[in-house]
Protein backbone atom coordinates (compact mmCIF):
# COMPACT_ATOMS: atom_id res chain seq x y z
CA UNK A 1 0.00 0.00 0.00
CA UNK A 2 1.72 3.49 -1.08
CA UNK A 3 1.91 5.85 1.27
CA UNK A 4 1.34 9.97 0.88
CA UNK A 5 4.46 12.21 1.56
CA UNK A 6 4.80 15.89 2.07
CA UNK A 7 7.80 17.60 1.08
CA UNK A 8 9.22 21.59 1.43
CA UNK A 9 11.34 21.67 -1.54
CA UNK A 10 13.65 24.88 -2.02
CA UNK A 11 15.42 25.37 -5.28
CA UNK A 12 17.73 27.99 -7.40
CA UNK A 13 16.08 27.96 -10.42
CA UNK A 14 18.82 29.76 -12.40
CA UNK A 15 19.46 26.82 -14.92
CA UNK A 16 16.34 25.03 -14.99
CA UNK A 17 13.50 25.27 -17.74
CA UNK A 18 10.91 25.22 -14.55
CA UNK A 19 8.99 23.39 -12.22
CA UNK A 20 7.50 21.46 -14.71
CA UNK A 21 8.31 18.05 -16.59
CA UNK A 22 8.41 18.46 -20.13
CA UNK A 23 9.05 16.19 -23.14
CA UNK A 24 11.32 18.74 -24.54
CA UNK A 25 13.28 19.80 -21.63
CA UNK A 26 15.14 17.49 -19.24
CA UNK A 27 16.20 19.87 -17.35
CA UNK A 28 13.27 20.37 -14.71
CA UNK A 29 12.81 20.44 -11.26
CA UNK A 30 9.94 18.21 -11.07
CA UNK A 31 11.72 15.87 -14.02
CA UNK A 32 14.86 15.61 -11.36
CA UNK A 33 12.67 14.44 -8.52
CA UNK A 34 10.62 12.28 -10.61
CA UNK A 35 13.96 10.21 -11.59
CA UNK A 36 15.42 9.96 -8.21
CA UNK A 37 11.93 8.90 -7.12
CA UNK A 38 11.22 6.61 -9.69
CA UNK A 39 14.78 4.96 -8.92
CA UNK A 40 14.04 4.44 -5.31
CA UNK A 41 10.40 2.83 -6.06
CA UNK A 42 11.40 0.76 -8.90
CA UNK A 43 8.33 2.33 -10.86
CA UNK A 44 7.59 5.59 -12.54
CA UNK A 45 6.63 7.91 -9.72
CA UNK A 46 5.19 11.71 -10.49
CA UNK A 47 5.69 14.19 -7.96
CA UNK A 48 2.94 16.89 -7.35
CA UNK A 49 3.92 20.24 -6.76
CA UNK A 50 2.19 23.11 -5.39
CA UNK A 51 1.86 25.03 -8.91
CA UNK A 52 4.50 25.70 -11.54
CA UNK A 53 7.53 28.29 -11.38
CA UNK A 54 8.58 29.49 -14.73
CA UNK A 55 12.09 28.93 -15.75
CA UNK A 56 14.29 30.90 -13.59
CA UNK A 57 12.34 31.28 -10.84
CA UNK A 58 13.38 30.07 -7.12
CA UNK A 59 11.94 28.52 -4.53
CA UNK A 60 12.59 28.59 -0.67
CA UNK A 61 9.14 26.86 0.07
CA UNK A 62 8.05 24.72 -2.78
CA UNK A 63 5.52 22.32 -1.36
CA UNK A 64 4.98 18.62 -3.46
CA UNK A 65 3.38 15.57 -2.52
CA UNK A 66 4.47 11.61 -3.62
CA UNK A 67 3.18 8.28 -3.08
CA UNK A 68 5.30 5.25 -2.33
CA UNK A 69 5.37 2.30 -1.45
CA UNK A 70 8.82 1.59 -0.30
CA UNK A 71 9.68 0.62 3.31
CA UNK A 72 11.42 3.51 5.02
CA UNK A 73 10.64 6.21 7.23
CA UNK A 74 10.53 10.02 5.96
CA UNK A 75 13.55 10.93 6.86
CA UNK A 76 15.58 8.35 5.56
CA UNK A 77 13.86 8.68 2.33
CA UNK A 78 14.74 12.55 2.55
CA UNK A 79 17.93 11.97 3.05
CA UNK A 80 18.24 9.77 0.11
CA UNK A 81 16.54 11.58 -2.30
CA UNK A 82 19.24 15.01 -1.04
CA UNK A 83 21.71 12.39 -1.83
CA UNK A 84 21.05 12.39 -5.18
CA UNK A 85 19.63 15.68 -6.26
CA UNK A 86 21.85 18.52 -7.34
CA UNK A 87 23.10 21.13 -5.34
CA UNK A 88 20.78 23.56 -6.34
CA UNK A 89 17.81 21.79 -5.48
CA UNK A 90 16.97 20.56 -1.95
CA UNK A 91 14.09 18.22 0.19
CA UNK A 92 14.12 20.58 3.45
CA UNK A 93 11.11 18.70 5.05
CA UNK A 94 9.37 15.50 4.70
CA UNK A 95 6.33 13.69 6.86
CA UNK A 96 3.89 11.13 6.01
CA UNK A 97 0.20 12.85 5.51
CA UNK A 98 -2.96 11.46 4.75
CA UNK A 99 -4.10 10.30 1.92
CA UNK A 100 -6.20 13.07 1.05
CA UNK A 101 -3.30 16.26 0.80
CA UNK A 102 -2.74 17.21 -2.28
CA UNK A 103 0.09 19.42 -2.66
CA UNK A 104 -1.86 21.83 -5.32
CA UNK A 105 -5.34 20.84 -5.03
CA UNK A 106 -5.29 21.64 -1.02
CA UNK A 107 -3.21 25.04 -1.16
CA UNK A 108 -5.42 28.38 -0.29
CA UNK A 109 -2.44 30.64 -0.27
CA UNK A 110 0.93 31.61 -1.57
CA UNK A 111 3.39 34.27 -1.18
CA UNK A 112 5.59 35.20 -4.02
CA UNK A 113 9.04 37.98 -2.97
CA UNK A 114 10.20 39.98 -6.20
CA UNK A 115 13.49 41.02 -4.96
CA UNK A 116 15.37 44.28 -6.50
CA UNK A 117 18.68 45.11 -5.66
CA UNK A 118 18.48 49.08 -5.54
CA UNK A 119 21.85 50.34 -5.86
CA UNK A 120 24.32 51.63 -8.45
CA UNK A 121 26.55 49.79 -6.49
CA UNK A 122 28.08 46.27 -7.89
CA UNK A 123 26.11 43.17 -6.58
CA UNK A 124 28.30 40.76 -6.48
CA UNK A 125 26.97 38.21 -4.43
CA UNK A 126 23.68 37.88 -4.74
CA UNK A 127 23.23 39.13 -8.61
CA UNK A 128 21.68 35.40 -9.75
CA UNK A 129 18.62 35.79 -7.35
CA UNK A 130 17.68 39.83 -7.39
CA UNK A 131 16.79 42.00 -10.21
CA UNK A 132 19.21 45.18 -10.45
CA UNK A 133 17.96 48.66 -10.11
CA UNK A 134 20.70 51.61 -10.02
CA UNK A 135 18.17 54.85 -9.56
CA UNK A 136 16.44 54.94 -6.49
CA UNK A 137 13.19 53.86 -5.98
CA UNK A 138 10.33 55.51 -3.62
CA UNK A 139 8.98 52.84 -2.04
CA UNK A 140 6.28 54.79 -0.21
CA UNK A 141 4.47 55.57 -3.63
CA UNK A 142 5.04 52.07 -4.85
CA UNK A 143 3.13 50.87 -1.27
CA UNK A 144 0.09 53.28 -2.42
CA UNK A 145 0.15 52.10 -5.59
CA UNK A 146 0.34 48.34 -4.61
CA UNK A 147 -2.96 48.62 -2.06
CA UNK A 148 -4.87 49.46 -5.34
CA UNK A 149 -4.52 45.68 -5.78
CA UNK A 150 -5.13 44.30 -2.44
CA UNK A 151 -8.57 42.37 -2.54
CA UNK A 152 -10.65 40.36 -4.62
CA UNK A 153 -10.04 42.10 -8.37
CA UNK A 154 -10.00 40.74 -12.03
CA UNK A 155 -5.88 40.80 -13.06
CA UNK A 156 -6.19 40.15 -16.29
CA UNK A 157 -3.94 43.13 -17.17
CA UNK A 158 -1.16 41.78 -14.64
CA UNK A 159 -0.96 38.61 -17.14
CA UNK A 160 1.10 38.03 -20.20
CA UNK A 161 -1.53 35.11 -22.35
CA UNK A 162 -5.11 35.31 -20.22
CA UNK A 163 -7.10 32.92 -20.89
CA UNK A 164 -10.72 33.20 -22.47
CA UNK A 165 -11.89 29.95 -21.11
CA UNK A 166 -10.52 30.34 -17.27
CA UNK A 167 -11.27 33.21 -15.01
CA UNK A 168 -8.61 36.08 -14.35
CA UNK A 169 -10.29 36.92 -10.75
CA UNK A 170 -7.97 36.30 -8.13
CA UNK A 171 -7.88 37.29 -4.16
CA UNK A 172 -4.36 38.93 -2.64
CA UNK A 173 -4.61 38.94 0.59
CA UNK A 174 -1.91 40.73 1.60
CA UNK A 175 0.80 43.05 -0.51
CA UNK A 176 3.60 45.20 1.01
CA UNK A 177 6.69 46.89 -0.25
CA UNK A 178 9.76 46.77 1.91
CA UNK A 179 13.06 48.19 1.92
CA UNK A 180 16.27 46.71 3.50
CA UNK A 181 19.21 48.50 3.02
CA UNK A 182 19.96 48.28 -0.48
CA UNK A 183 17.38 46.04 -0.93
CA UNK A 184 13.37 46.80 -2.12
CA UNK A 185 10.98 43.90 -1.67
CA UNK A 186 7.85 43.08 -3.22
CA UNK A 187 5.73 40.22 -1.21
CA UNK A 188 2.47 39.27 -2.04
CA UNK A 189 0.24 36.55 -0.96
CA UNK A 190 -2.80 35.41 -3.05
CA UNK A 191 -5.27 32.51 -3.07
CA UNK A 192 -3.55 31.98 -6.92
CA UNK A 193 -1.67 33.55 -9.50
CA UNK A 194 -1.83 34.32 -13.12
CA UNK A 195 0.59 33.16 -15.85
CA UNK A 196 3.80 35.98 -15.10
CA UNK A 197 0.97 37.85 -13.01
CA UNK A 198 3.67 38.30 -9.81
CA UNK A 199 6.08 39.69 -12.42
CA UNK A 200 4.51 41.99 -14.25
CA UNK A 201 3.08 43.63 -10.67
CA UNK A 202 6.47 43.71 -9.74
CA UNK A 203 7.38 45.71 -13.31
CA UNK A 204 4.39 48.05 -12.90
CA UNK A 205 5.40 49.07 -9.06
CA UNK A 206 8.85 49.62 -10.07
CA UNK A 207 7.50 52.33 -12.72
CA UNK A 208 5.55 53.97 -10.08
CA UNK A 209 9.07 53.90 -7.67
CA UNK A 210 11.05 55.09 -10.58
CA UNK A 211 7.83 58.37 -11.01
CA UNK A 212 6.88 57.12 -14.39
CA UNK A 213 3.51 56.90 -12.89
CA UNK A 214 1.72 58.24 -10.61
CA UNK A 215 0.77 55.60 -8.27
CA UNK A 216 -2.77 56.12 -8.67
CA UNK A 217 -2.28 55.05 -12.26
CA UNK A 218 -2.08 51.04 -10.76
CA UNK A 219 -6.04 51.01 -9.95
CA UNK A 220 -6.66 52.57 -13.54
CA UNK A 221 -4.50 49.59 -15.21
CA UNK A 222 -6.16 47.06 -12.95
CA UNK A 223 -9.46 48.19 -14.22
CA UNK A 224 -8.72 48.53 -17.69
CA UNK A 225 -8.07 44.71 -17.96
CA UNK A 226 -5.51 45.41 -20.67
CA UNK A 227 -2.26 43.69 -20.42
CA UNK A 228 -0.57 47.05 -22.52
CA UNK A 229 -1.50 49.43 -19.75
CA UNK A 230 0.73 47.43 -17.28
CA UNK A 231 4.15 47.74 -16.59
CA UNK A 232 7.07 45.60 -17.93
CA UNK A 233 7.66 41.93 -17.09
CA UNK A 234 10.55 42.04 -14.61
CA UNK A 235 13.32 39.09 -15.05
CA UNK A 236 12.32 35.40 -13.53
CA UNK A 237 15.85 35.31 -11.49
CA UNK A 238 14.24 38.24 -9.09
CA UNK A 239 11.21 36.25 -8.12
CA UNK A 240 11.27 33.20 -5.20
CA UNK A 241 8.06 31.23 -4.12
CA UNK A 242 8.56 31.52 -0.28
CA UNK A 243 5.63 29.57 0.95
CA UNK A 244 2.75 27.73 0.40
CA UNK A 245 -0.16 27.73 3.08
CA UNK A 246 -2.71 24.55 3.39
Amino acid sequence: MKKNYRMVIAYDGTRYKGWQSQKNAENTIQGKLNSIFTKLEGNEVEVQGSGRTDAGVHAAGQVANVRLSVEMPAWEIKDYVNHYLPEDIGVMQMKEVSDRFHARLSAVKKTYCYRIFNSSDPNVFERKWMYAIAEPLDVEAMCQGASCLQGVHDFAAFCRKPSKKKSTVRDISSIEVVRKEKEVDIIITGNGFLHNMVRIIAGTLTEVGLGKYEPLRVRQILESKDRKYAGEMLPAKGLILQSVEY
